[in-house]
């Protein structure tokens, strides 16, 4: 199986570094840092290769060693906005709250991002779900199925609730939401309000206790 460029480079940032490996690391923010400005001052689709290490000044070919197709720097954007969200949590003490509080703590640190770069997001949030692997990479779905799993283990969740399923329902709910609210200038509704309202179907369902209930062991 191919390994996506972004978690090879997660995966390589792990490892002790030395000189070389820092200053290849800097010139890949460089060219990431180059091809973002591109990307939003003039759009995705007329972005080259090309303007993007004229801007980062270095070798075209300088852009391939890092990058081998332009759709590598999508995959990073997302990288870089999930590594973002886990730092701003990982700063802070969220053992002691519920499965629910720590999904919507995760989901409004994810909104405020995109709120606070909502030029970014438009372009390349669009981008990433037309030419890039935003519906296949699993990525979110996974960071937000390990905290429903600990929810589990911790026995706040019925029996039978499967954290993976749950993961992947609020990731394509995430991503469907913010690809309207990107839709519409300006922004058509305020995203973490849409955002928590989403998680509460997931948390609560839609009926209103007078019915059946959930089959046996559910």
């Amino acid at each position: 199986m191919q390994i996506p460029e972004a978690a090879a480079t997660a995966a390589a940032d792990a490892r002790p570094t030395g000189r070389r490996e820092r200053k290849r690391r800097q010139v890949r923010d460089q060219l990431y840092a180059a091809a973002l400005d591109l990307f939003v001052s003039q759009g995705y689709e007329t972005t080259t290769m090309e303007q993007i290490a004229e801007t980062a000044d270095v070798a075209r070919a300088t852009v391939f060693n890092h990058f081998s197709q332009k759709v590598g720097f999508l995959e990073e954007w997302g990288a870089h906005r999930r590594a973002r969200v886990a730092e701003l949590i990982g700063s802070s003490q969220l053992g002691d709250l519920s499965t629910g509080d720590q999904l919507r703590r995760y989901l409004r640190e994810m909104a405020e991002l995109n709120i606070a770069s909502r030029p970014e997001t438009t372009i390349l949030m669009d981008a990433a779900a037309r030419v890039g692997s935003l519906l296949h990479d699993r990525s979110l779905e996974i960071e937000l199925a390990k905290i429903v799993e600990r929810g589990r283990q911790r026995g706040e969740l019925r029996t039978g609730v499967d954290a993976d399923q749950v993961g992947t329902m609020l990731a394509a709910c995430y991503f469907s939401t913010v690809l309207r609210w990107i839709r519409v200038e300006p922004a058509p509704f305020d995203l973490r309000d849409r955002l928590d309202s989403a998680l509460d179907v997931t948390l609560f369902g839609i009926l209103d206790g007078k019915g059946e209930g959930p089959p046996p062991g559910r």
